[in-house]
């Protein structure tokens, strides 16, 4: 499993990859631990916390400050499909190179199993 840390790099570095590429994410741009957990749920970030004040000016007035990140971390939040992994992440499974060339070669093939819709299944 994907920890929200993982995924909230990830969005960083597509974001970065425009301008530049993608060694590190930004000093000032915040992490995933600004989402809270209650014990059951990620919850939205507190905006006014992100903001950070503008360097923006329009015809000499200066804008409000910018919750940079808030949107994105909200969204990710409620995207979270284990959310005590924002806390405590999960230690990476082991790669299998031929289960994922398999897979890579039944879809090149159009050979790709159908999906069980009569059951759900959870890996925890």
């Amino acid at each position: 499993m994907i920890s929200a840390r993982s995924i909230a790099l990830m969005l960083v570095c597509i974001a970065a990859a425009g301008v530049g590429g993608c060694a590190r994410p930004p000093r000032t741009m915040p992490e995933a631990s600004v989402i809270p957990f209650d014990g059951r749920f990620a919850l939205p970030p507190d905006c006014a916390r992100l903001a950070r004040p503008s360097v923006l000016t329009d015809a000499g007035m200066k804008p409000p400050d910018m919750a940079w990140g808030c949107a994105t971390y909200t969204n990710l939040a409620a995207q979270v499909a284990y959310p005590q992994d924002i806390v405590k992440p999960g230690p990476l499974g082991p790669a299998d190179a031929a289960v994922a060339a398999s897979a890579v070669h039944r879809y090149q093939t159009e050979r790709v199993t159908p999906l069980d819709k009569t059951t759900t299944r959870d890996s925890r």
